[in-house]
């Protein structure tokens, strides 16, 4: 017998929609307007946009795994960004911790110093295994000897190490934070002050002038920004770690192939020479349409 839930599902398939609709539903949600409000703005059931979301995200992740090969960088940075699915960690059972399917959710990403391309991400915990399995995606994406940076999270010089051996140039830089002078004590929402840094070479000879998180952090603002799920004091989170994940892959395709990069005036994936051209959102469709033709085939 059908669920209401399942039958919502099977008729939100049998109903596909048009190009066009498609491309303003997508477009939204990666510009940061919520689920329900694109429902209002265009007219498609939030049942039919979460379907969509699944499809383009599975696809935006295919199709980056497959084009974000033998990548030429000179420098990356890394770090990582708080999130969390179905529950803040505060309010999560110690059960749905062990399985990760609630709590906290840390996005992992690279980000390209020159070209502002993210080759990679990293869905996961904060600990030393999501560290591994992330930087070993991104050595294995790489073609040349790169300079690394990252800040001192603990997780992530084991696992450069195990990832990269000695074939990298890697620093770290420590930022050293100071409360407000006549701060008595620590307003919420206040954010500490930089007082100073300091920068160390960890493995093999980074110059110490390109020792930075500047890019990456920068980047992680851009998440903030365009993904709903991730804006900071809302209840616009993801209730599922799937969903979460298809909605990083498809954040960061708009990113890297449709968004023009303020700086640069090209997308970073025409930056990089991955593209000759900057993509439309009908270009997004049509990669999803791509994809679906291959799983229809069973390829």
């Amino acid at each position: 017998m059908l669920t209401m839930r399942n039958r919502s599902r099977i008729m939100a398939s049998m109903k596909k929609l048009d190009p066009k609709a498609r491309a303003q539903v997508l477009h939204a949600l990666m510009e940061g307007v919520s689920i329900r409000a694109t429902g209002r703005l265009t007219g498609v059931s939030k049942t039919t946009i979460l379907k969509l979301i699944e499809d383009a995200g599975q696809a935006a992740a295919w199709y980056q795994d497959r084009v974000f090969q033998n990548v030429q960088s000179k420098r990356i940075q890394v770090d990582e960004i708080f999130g969390f699915v179905g529950s803040k960690p505060a309010n999560t059972s110690a059960e749905k911790k062990l399985t990760g399917e609630a709590g906290e959710c840390w996005v992992w990403l690279a980000t390209d110093a020159d070209t502002k391309l993210v080759p990679c991400w990293h869905v996961g915990g904060r600990g030393g295994d999501s560290a591994l399995v992330f930087l070993d995606d991104l050595a294995s994406r790489l073609v040349n000897r790169v300079q690394l940076s990252s800040d001192q999270h603990h997780a992530y010089a084991n696992a450069v190490e195990e990832a990269f051996g000695a074939d990298v140039d890697y620093g770290q830089i420590v930022k050293i934070f100071g409360q407000p002078k006549g701060s008595i004590k620590w307003q919420q929402y206040t954010a500490p002050i930089c007082i100073g840094t300091r920068k160390s070479a960890i493995v093999g000879h980074p110059d110490p002038k390109h020792i930075s998180t500047s890019f990456a952090e920068r980047n992680n603002l851009n998440i903030r920004m365009h993904s709903r799920r991730m804006t900071r004091l809302t209840n616009a989170f993801s209730k599922k770690l799937a969903n979460h994940r298809h909605a990083m892959a498809l954040h960061f395709l708009y990113y890297n192939f449709v968004r023009v990069h303020q700086t640069l005036k090209v997308s970073p994936a025409m930056a990089a020479g991955i593209t000759k051209r900057l993509w439309e959102m009908s270009d997004v469709v049509g990669m999803l349409e791509a994809w679906e033709a291959i799983q229809q085939r069973g390829e």
